[in-house]
């Protein structure tokens, strides 16, 4: 079964600011509940519908994702499979002006805490872009603590259950038929507080390194695309870690213009090959390429080289190379030269030498006589 659109299921377009996102998801949820629509399956399906399309749309990195490919973009993101993803989503945030945090986890427990996605924006050649390449890059990242295994407390001492939370990291109120849930202010949410401090890492539970990393770039990548290393991000105490976006920025090129899996660019040609035929080297992304060139080519003429060109991150397939020829003219002439230009440009004066000139002339005598 396809899935809808996630702006369509939130009725919104696709210019929608983060404020009228919201707004619209409020109102979707408060209308479908399961809290206000007990056995009412249907009631549940368009609430889960709606969670999962506010998932992906109030998330930047996946909104983009989401832009560019549609749901095949955030398939592995959390939303986009099902609804699997929108499972572990916090909609504190969305009721919190109101309620506080209202549908909070319903589980027993804290809440593990998670790292920080960081991005990483690396620029690439045109070739690397196209054909793929390994890079190694240096980040600095915060790394889980080894003096205290990322606990925060001090070797030898554990951190405590928080005994206002029991825990649970979240105190629960009932605000009519909503069960309303607010991290509770004693351990900030974490359902355990430390009474002694790691001195490495002064309590945080994470330190900050600089690690090389090796990240492999995908044929066909172009710019705002982004690979993400998953757990390579930052990391927080006692819990997960992050996630690293590699940004691609794709360097300008001075001899190709790229336009999805096509590239486009402009070969001049000596004046002699124009009239007689013959060959001439062109760029290709792994060698040079020989093209051939008939007799009597014009300026403008475009030629199409199969299977050299581009191609993406969603299709292997390489696109074209279409080669735009511009007959270059002779300069720095010697006089014996010039003058046997003249004797030439004698002998090809009659109309059947310049179909494209006779062409013109005669539409120009056309329009003049109207």
């Amino acid at each position: 079964m396809s899935q809808r659109d996630y702006y369509d299921v939130l009725g919104v377009s696709r210019s929608a600011s983060d404020r009228e996102l919201k707004k619209a998801f409020k109102k979707l949820a408060m209308k479908y509940h399961p809290d206000r629509n007990p056995d009412d399956p249907a009631a549940d399906q368009k609430f889960k519908e709606a969670a999962e399309a506010y998932e992906i749309l109030s998330d930047s990195e996946k909104k983009s994702a989401y832009d560019q490919f549609g749901h095949a973009g955030v398939q592995g993101m959390g939303g986009g499979a099902g609804g699997a993803g929108f499972q572990d989503f916090n909609f504190g945030d969305i009721f919190g002006d109101i309620f506080g945090d209202v549908f909070g986890s319903r589980g027993s427990g804290s809440r593990s805490s998670r790292g920080q996605d960081l991005q990483y924006n690396i620029e690439l050649s045109l070739k690397e872009a196209i054909l793929g390449v390994k890079k190694t890059i240096k980040i600095p990242v915060d790394k889980s603590c080894t003096e205290c295994s990322g606990s925060g407390a001090k070797p030898g001492s554990s951190p405590v259950t928080c005994s206002q939370c029991n825990g649970a990291g979240q105190v629960r109120m009932q605000q009519g038929f909503f069960s309303v849930q607010q991290p509770c202010n004693a351990c900030r949410g974490e359902g355990r507080i430390i009474r002694d401090h790691c001195k490495t890492c002064n309590g945080a539970g994470v330190n900050q390194e600089t690690k090389s990393l090796s990240v492999n770039i995908p044929a066909g990548v172009d710019n705002g695309d982004k690979v993400r290393l998953s757990g390579e991000g930052g990391a927080a105490r006692g819990g997960h870690t992050g996630d690293l976006y590699v940004a691609i920025q794709v360097a300008n090129n001075n001899l190709f213009e790229r336009d999805g899996r096509d590239l486009y660019f402009e070969a001049p040609i000596p004046f002699e090959i124009a009239i007689l035929g013959g060959s001439i080297n062109v760029p290709g992304l792994e060698s040079k390429i020989a093209l051939k060139i008939p007799p009597y080519t014009q300026t403008g003429k475009i030629f199409r080289i199969k299977g050299k060109g581009a191609s993406s991150v969603r299709d292997t397939r390489r696109g074209d190379l279409l080669c735009k020829v511009v007959i270059e003219t002779p300069v720095n002439l010697s006089k014996n030269q010039i003058e046997l230009f003249k004797e030439f440009s004698k002998s090809v004066e009659a109309e059947e030498h310049h179909p494209i000139k006779k062409s013109f002339n005669q539409a120009l005598e056309a329009f003049h006589k109207k």
